[in-house]
């Protein structure tokens, strides 16, 4: 019998690969299955469900390394968190990493919901735990779509631990004091994220070809939400859009497209960002401690540049708006997670 050529070892017997490559210059590839007649049976492009085709034409079990999580998992990170946001990559791989530990030699049909709630109480990180365990319940459900598995996915009807929304809230004091300390392009950032309330990611990724018009159009990389956000009022700029015009007066000599951009004229990155932001919160905490103000110095401390995005959710009067803005769907989630100052009320009397 002659071997199998080295790039086909990784399949099941008699299956092999073939490569094309296309005008567009992708690399096209497609499984085949020969039988023990010589007649080659197509098994199309996905290596998961080529594997279970074989399978059922053999009349075989699933391939071993697709009864295991471990196996799952790495199909998983290989052809799902691929497709997702960058972020949401980044996190799902972490998670990915976690779930391993617990999960990795465990055959999918072994899982039960009490194994899932038994991992999440193991967990030190509660509010991470809420996270890889929806994320184990997508791999659950994928395998349920790859056929891997028939049974209910365990994670249903498994409490959460309960999880406290961060209720931080940057008052002017605290802003004043890290803003007068900050770089001109930190400050350029600092104004954009309050006057958009868009994620830190989004408001370095903002362009000066975003500008259509009298908007400023986002498209929120996590969400993909599509926003357009008014610049100018019968004419006249409003906040943000005298905002971006200082801001392309300041970069006038910089070729790159992005607003945010440092001394240099290079888009500032969010390490760029993390480091200024750093060491102008710290001069700021130094500053009042300098002048005798231990508690404006602790809250200085507490402050990161996420927090400006609810500072722009509780300083709207209008809870639709400030809905809208975030890009939200629900207005019970602005309220519950991003308003962090209580509505102004009339005493009794």
């Amino acid at each position: 019998m002659r071997p199998r050529s080295t790039e086909n070892r990784d399949l099941p017997p008699g299956v092999y690969r073939r490569k094309r490559i296309r005008k567009n210059g992708n690399i096209w590839v497609g499984y085949y299955y020969r039988n023990s007649l010589g007649k080659e049976i197509p098994l199309g492009t996905d290596l998961v469900k080529a594997k279970l085709k074989w399978a059922e034409l053999e009349a075989k079990a699933t391939p071993a390394e697709l009864t295991t999580m471990k196996g799952i998992f790495d199909q998983y990170e290989k052809l799902i968190i691929p497709k997702k946001a960058p972020r949401t990559q980044k996190d799902n791989i972490y998670e990915l990493k976690q779930l391993r530990t617990a999960f990795d030699p465990a055959p999918i049909d072994a899982i039960t919901p009490s194994m899932v709630a038994q991992y999440r109480d193991t967990r030190s990180a509660k509010t991470r735990a809420n996270r890889e365990i929806a994320l184990l319940s997508h791999v659950f459900n994928t395998a349920r779509e790859w056929g891997l598995t028939t049974k209910v996915n365990p994670c249903l009807g498994v409490r959460k631990n309960k999880e406290k929304p961060r209720d931080y809230y940057a008052n002017e004091a605290v802003w004043q004091a890290v803003y007068e300390e900050a770089s001109e392009e930190l400050k350029d950032a600092m104004d954009l994220a309050y006057l958009t309330g868009q994620r830190p990611a989004d408001v370095l990724s903002m362009r000066k070809d975003d500008v259509e018009g009298v908007y400023l159009r986002v498209n929120q990389g996590k969400t993909g939400k599509r926003l357009r956000i008014v610049m100018e009022v019968d004419g006249v700029n409003n906040s943000l859009g005298t905002l971006l015009e200082r801001i392309r007066r300041r970069t006038s000599d910089h070729l790159s497209p992005f607003f945010i951009l440092n001394s240099n004229g290079k888009k500032l990155s969010w390490e760029m960002l993390r480091n200024r932001w750093q060491d102008a919160r710290e001069a700021a905490r130094v500053k009042a401690i300098s002048e005798k103000k231990p508690e404006l110095a602790n809250r200085i401390a507490q402050f990161q540049f996420r927090d400006i995005r609810p500072k722009a959710a509780s300083e709207i009067t209008d809870l639709a708006d400030a809905s809208l803005l975030l890009g939200h769907s629900k207005e019970g989630i602005t309220e519950r997670v991003y308003r962090r100052i209580g509505a102004i009320a009339k005493p009794s009397k």
